[in-house]
């Protein structure tokens, strides 16, 4: 039987900002998307004597972009946004740990259906989700989550979490939401097992994911970094994001947290952190040297009041940085373009002003640099012929947009542009700012009955 022909969709007369190694830009240009892949990307009008062309999209007035990579986020904070408005890291963690401590599988896939579908809507064609409590007798959490990743369409990479140090060793969760540490591994490897897929065009993949210093012991931590090693897969954890777990650090394990990582095998090219807003520029250099990567987070950090990272220092010493939300109980939007305008603006504010970042700074790293911060950047983050075919087209000829010149400028420096499609491996998961997967209504619905019963589960209702 002769092989299926290759299906192409033609987008043609958009504005085009590729984010590839040099940094490529078309005013007036053409993608063409091949099955899975992109075939082409270039100046002018697309080739009229293509094959098997399946539908052909007129997209003046729009900027096609690489589709945007989510790199920290917690699905199952869904369900307790609007809480502890007011709070510090610690303190909002101590708020919240009653109510996740009490979620189950339900629960957690509809959260993960409410993020996904907004992350979806908003640009984000990859997404992580970093779920570390598995509170006993909780059900499958790992594959709820997974199922709804499959659900709403987005590439993905389920960070399999853990906490082994409860409130009788000091730490904040329950001790009933935290694991042992031969649980916590056995865990883990059974969800690497059964849902991390290596290939190019992989929709879903796991990372190792302990959460933090302070919720972790040091021989998790370190047996973690192991497993991950063996297996062959990334690692991802929180990293120096308040000046309380700098002092932690200092007081328990007498060093500083980028220290402490390096002496537990925490430094490396297939690690990322979240946060890092606290870094020396030996910190920095450490980073830089080991190809350790991080994800900033800066709404969540302004929420929480832990502080402005040192993001161009960062990118100037040649540290992976990509954006993340983080979860949507300290970033109750859950999207990732309003990362874009607040990752300038807030970095502006810090040692160097207005030079801080410019706004293609900021698409490469909400695209280009999520990639590398994942282990992805061969397969998507740039428009490249040859890379997977995640491709959002942004709406830039509405009243919001359609007096700035310069479409790059108006997607990051303006209001959110409405996403007229979005692919993930040539499949159309958007369309006119609505998903084409999931029904986004029952999901708000389905969201909101949960959120009601975990309320009423804490309250011991």
């Amino acid at each position: 039987m002769a092989a299926p022909e290759i299906q192409r969709i033609v987008i043609d007369n958009c504005a085009i900002a590729t984010v590839d190694a040099d940094d490529t830009e078309h005013a007036h240009g053409h993608l063409v998307l091949a099955g899975h892949r992109i075939e082409s990307v270039g100046a002018g009008p697309a080739p009229a004597d293509l094959d098997h062309v399946v539908r052909r999209i007129d997209a003046r007035g729009h900027l096609a972009t690489p589709g945007l990579v989510n790199t920290h986020h917690h699905f199952y904070q869904w369900l307790t946004r609007g809480l502890a408005t007011d709070h510090n890291l610690f303190d909002w963690l101590v708020a919240l740990y009653p109510l996740w401590a009490r979620l189950d599988e339900r629960m957690c896939h509809r959260a993960a259906q409410g993020s996904l579908a907004v992350l979806a809507k908003g640009g984000v064609t990859t997404t992580m989700d970093h779920h570390y409590v598995y509170p006993r007798g909780c059900g499958d959490l790992s594959g709820a989550i997974v199922r709804a990743a499959r659900e709403t369409g987005l590439r993905f990479t389920l960070a399999r979490g853990s906490m082994d140090r409860g409130e009788k060793d000091g730490g904040l969760p329950p001790d009933f939401a935290v694991e042992s540490l031969d649980g916590a591994l056995a865990a883990t490897e059974e969800t690497v097992t059964a849902h991390h897929d290596a290939s190019f065009d992989a929709m879903t993949q796991v990372a190792v994911a302990p959460c933090s210093p302070f919720s972790v012991s040091t021989d998790l931590l370190r047996e973690s970094a192991e497993l991950a090693r063996r297996l062959g897969v990334r690692l991802h954890t929180h990293g120096s994001e308040t000046a309380e777990e700098e002092q932690y650090c200092r007081e328990k394990f007498g060093m500083r947290p980028t220290d402490y990582f390096a002496s537990t095998g925490w430094l490396g090219e297939d690690v990322w952190m979240a946060h890092c807003v606290h870094m020396s520029d030996a910190d920095i250099a450490a980073f830089a040297r080991t190809g350790t990567g991080v994800a900033h987070c800066p709404s969540s950090n302004a929420r929480l009041a832990a502080g402005i990272a040192r993001v161009p220092d960062l990118l100037s010493a040649g540290v992976p940085v990509g954006l993340g939300v983080d979860g949507t109980a300290s970033n109750e939007s859950g999207e990732l373009h309003t990362e874009l305008r607040n990752a300038l603006l807030v970095n502006r504010l810090g040692a160097h002003r207005e030079k801080a970042l410019n706004a293609r700074q900021v698409l490469r790293m909400a695209t280009h640099g999520g990639a590398r911060v994942l282990g992805r950047a061969g397969q998507i983050g740039s428009l490249e012929p040859g890379k997977l075919a995640d491709v959002v087209l942004w709406r830039m000829d509405t009243l919001a947009h359609a007096s700035i010149a310069d479409p790059v400028t108006a997607l990051v420096f303006g209001a959110p542009a409405p996403v007229t499609a979005s692919f993930v491996g040539g499949r159309q998961i958007v369309a006119d700012g609505r998903l084409l997967t999931v029904d986004e209504d029952a999901v708000a619905r389905a969201t909101r009955e949960e959120a009601r019963r975990l309320a009423r589960i804490a309250a011991g209702d």
